[in-house]
């Protein structure tokens, strides 16, 4: 008799198997021939295109698992529970496999069948006899880890137990871009992943709770449930900065999502060039949600009401319509508050037709060909240019910032006159070229594009780092959503801009997402327990009434704070430390002390990174401004002079707001560098 093999054995094999399943599914796919299925060469081109992207999500990467857990469930899914009924096992992986029969050998992780992977405990199995983790070296299967949730195997008596794969997951170094979680998904996370797309979800989640990684894998949960449709209307993930999409870029694409387009704020609102940068008082006043009606009103202003008839003349007969009448068409476009471009284009035609109805009341029969002739004529033309004016967005906005009577003409009673004088421009620009825009400027022209032009609308918005975004640029961000839904992510208490929000409620009206749900994550997965202990000492000074992160990792010496003499080479040598150990390395300063830490690690022989490159082997070590450190984590952390990280922002809650964000970016170590004192908050 042979002998059987061992489990590890068998799942060893059953990993060979699906990664020959999947080579299989890809030669198939590259052997397919579109020549005689096509009926040109747009049709050819498209599917070539879709056949494209088919092979490259169907490639197998070797530093990736192909499945990371199994269910064994006690009856096959959809089937009769029937005692004696057959149970079914399924392979959880990121992708679905499938053998030359068609039958899966690995699950999608988003499929239905794959939920109680996540969701299932021994208080509510959800038909689930075993749950099994894999736990994986450098792309080999290793080791697995059994959970007995229901049936003849399980204790219910026996309390539920921490996974050690799970945990080992959780922490294992962060070397590269930021990594997908599908295999450590919580059941908290979970429910705000599949939720549904018509819902907009705002996650409120302190530092290390996963939400970035939840917002990414609703996007591709959302794109596995409802595929067609988000292929039609687009899917756009949105960032603070460039390094941050940087350091998230690949996760998407490890999920087998490849067609989701990041961008910034700035990005969207790209109207112009950005050359200048207003101080924080003029920003706030820019960004805030009252400019939209600044604006507005200064867009209708250029509506005149007619002074005298419009007389087309055709052939031998001449057609005249009375002003009033002109006045009433013009009078009812503007009551129906349509956009300014759209409401300009039907003028025309609305004259066409008071003129259409003359020649009827004449004995007439004109057509529609007749109105579309009538709506060109010069008189009509002239007339609608003389009434509704054509507007450029960005002469309109350059016209408010260096024309101090005509934005008190359209800011009384919005804007006081201090506000007023604190957003007009010094030196007036002379023309549109010459103009020194500021973001806040862009913000503006892409409102005043949007009253002129109604924005393009995606069917998915994600939108990270949220609690930054002025009012007017969540209207932006809003703009791009208005049909489809959104995922707000964000941390109250990691607001670090002068017009940071207050409330997810405030924040979720100017998005037009009033409806959304707040969920809000408390449970820490990455930062210490010690470390994230003492990071809330900031808590009640920057974000009153906010829970305290609560993390799920004991680390006893994860913290260390340092006082020095030498500042410089008191973090170069924390930095070396930190070195020792295996992962990446994060040495974080306020901006102003960049530069002089920049010469001490070059003089100590060190290299470095700037934020959002790849860490290597060789090349560990990345050099943090602390203004671009939101969002981004290191293994070890070193953190240079608190103090000027607080004394870098123009008030204190916004410094120590940046601190927060400084000293929680760690995963397994933070060693705080001070020659200066200790904020108080943290001192105490």
């Amino acid at each position: 008799m042979h002998a059987q093999p061992d489990p590890l054995s068998r799942e060893r094999n059953h990993l060979a198997a699906s990664r020959s399943a999947l080579r299989a599914m890809r030669e198939d796919a590259e052997a397919l021939d579109i020549r005689d299925v096509t009926a040109n060469w747009v049709n050819a081109a498209v599917l070539q295109s879709q056949l494209d992207e088919r092979i490259k999500s169907l490639a197998d990467l070797s530093h990736t698992p192909l499945f990371f857990g199994r269910l064994d469930y006690l009856h096959a899914p959809g089937a009769d529970q029937a005692e004696g009924a057959e149970g079914e096992q399924f392979y959880i992986g990121r992708r679905h496999v499938h053998d030359a029969d068609g039958d899966p050998m690995v699950i999608d992780w988003r499929a239905p069948v794959s939920q109680p992977f996540y969701r299932a405990s021994k208080k509510a199995p959800m038909d689930i006899a075993l749950r099994r983790r894999f736990g994986y070296t450098g792309g080999d299967l290793t080791a697995y880890e059994d959970e007995h949730l229901s049936g003849a195997d399980a204790d219910p008596d026996e309390a539920e137990q921490t996974s050690k794969l799970l945990q080992q997951e959780i922490e294992r170094p962060r070397v590269g871009p930021m990594r997908d979680i599908v295999a450590t998904i919580q059941p908290e996370q979970d429910e705000i992943v599949r939720s549904g797309l018509g819902g907009s979800v705002c996650v409120q989640g302190g530092p290390g709770t996963g939400k970035t990684a939840v917002g990414l894998h609703r996007v591709a949960y959302l794109l596995y449930a409802h595929r067609e449709r988000l292929a039609r209307t687009g899917t756009l993930v949105i960032g603070p900065n460039k390094s941050f999409l940087h350091y998230i870029e690949q996760v998407l694409p490890a999920l087998g999502e490849l067609e989701v387009k990041q961008a910034t704020v700035d990005d969207l609102v790209a109207h112009v060039e950005v050359r200048r940068t207003d101080d924080a008082a003029a920003a706030v006043v820019k960004g805030d949600a009252r400019m939209a009606e600044v604006l507005r009103k200064a867009l209708r202003s250029h509506v005149t009401m007619p002074a005298e008839p419009v007389v087309v003349v055709r052939g031998s007969r001449r057609w005249r319509v009375p002003a009033y009448e002109l006045e009433e068409i013009v009078g009812e476009l503007l009551a129906r508050d349509i956009r300014y471009g759209a409401a300009r284009d039907a003028l025309p035609q609305r004259i066409a037709h008071a003129v259409l109805v003359r020649m009827e009341q004449a004995g007439e029969a004109p057509d529609d060909r007749v109105q579309d002739a009538v709506a060109r004529n010069t008189a009509v033309k002239a007339a609608v240019k003389a009434m509704w004016p054509p507007v450029d967005p960005a002469k309109l906005v350059l016209r408010l910032l260096s024309d101090a009577d005509f934005l008190a003409l359209h800011a009384e009673g919005i804007l006081d006159p201090d506000e007023q004088k604190l957003i007009l421009w010094a030196k007036p620009a002379r023309s549109l070229k010459a103009a020194k825009w500021s973001a806040a400027d862009a913000v503006l022209i892409d409102e005043a594009n949007d009253l002129v032009a109604r924005t393009h609308s995606l069917g998915h918005v994600v939108l990270d780092e949220a609690q930054d975004l002025s009012p007017m640029q969540y209207r932006a961000v809003g703009r791009r959503c208005t049909t489809g839904s959104a995922t707000v992510l964000g941390d109250l208490a990691q607001g670090t801009t002068p017009w940071a929000t207050r409330s997810w409620e405030q924040a979720l009206e100017h998005l037009g997402k009033g409806e959304a749900v707040v969920e809000e994550l408390t449970a820490g997965f990455r930062v210490p327990r010690e470390v994230i202990a003492y990071a809330s000492r900031l808590l009640p000074s920057i974000a009153p009434g906010l829970a305290e992160v609560k993390s799920v990792r004991e680390s006893p010496g994860s913290l260390v704070v340092r006082p020095t003499a030498d500042l410089d080479a008191a973090s170069v040598e924390a930095c070396v430390e930190s070195l020792r150990q295996e992962g990446s390395i994060g040495l974080i300063a306020a901006d102003a002390r960049i530069p002089a830490l920049a010469e001490a690690l070059g003089a100590a022989g060190m290299t470095y990174l700037s934020p959002g490159d790849e860490t290597t082997a060789d090349t560990r070590l990345t050099l943090v401004p602390a203004s671009l450190a939101k969002g981004l984590e290191y293994d070890y952390v070193v953190l240079d002079e608190p103090a000027a990280v607080v004394d870098g922002e123009p008030d204190e809650r916004t410094g120590l707001r940046r601190l927060y964000v400084a000293l929680t970016r760690a995963v397994s170590g933070l060693t705080v560098v001070h020659a200066a004192g200790l904020p108080e908050q943290l001192a105490a």
